[in-house]
């Protein structure tokens, strides 16, 4: 199964949504955030989104995993990408281009960046789909997501999982 980072977006649609299990049905064992991302999900727990700290319990459960920029390679194009990216959006690119991850992201242009770089992609609405084809979720339970992540302040250009 390949490795997926995650950026904070993608991510915490599926935590305030009360889906994460989907992810961890989908990717256990290969989902990745950066340090970066972990201290904006931290940031957004301090800002009162208690719901964040479901993925807290799933990094000490460990299906989900954090790692760092490890190498020059890493660390030089996130400088560069950090200019006009978000850090974790930046830190998230610079892992998935150096170690062939996926990188998960609904950010227009974070999502343009990492396509440049032939980075692989996905998003929430893929993700979605990917899960009511393998069967962890069934159609409706899947726009029922959907629309509680919209509640929760997701901008998603549809409504039903049927228009993808």
């Amino acid at each position: 199964m390949p490795e997926i980072i995650f950026d904070c977006c993608c991510l915490s649609n599926f935590a305030l949504s009360g889906s994460l299990f989907i992810l961890e049905n989908l990717f256990k064992g290969s989902v990745y955030v950066t340090n970066f991302v972990s201290a904006e999900i931290l940031r957004g727990i301090q800002q009162g989104h208690i719901d964040l700290e479901k993925v807290q319990e799933a990094l000490m459960d460990g299906w989900l995993r954090e790692t760092v920029l490890s190498s020059q390679k890493e660390k030089s194009l996130f400088e560069k990408l950090s200019v006009s990216l978000g850090l974790g959006e930046a830190s998230c690119i610079a892992v998935a281009k150096s170690r062939g991850f996926i990188f998960a992201c609904d950010d227009r242009a974070a999502m343009r960046e990492a396509g440049l770089l032939e980075v692989k992609l996905t998003g929430t609405f893929g993700i979605l789909k990917k899960a009511v084809r393998r069967k962890t979720v069934n159609r409706n339970e899947g726009n029922l997501i959907l629309a509680k992540m919209i509640d929760m302040g997701f901008y998603s250009p549809i409504k039903s999982l049927k228009e993808i």
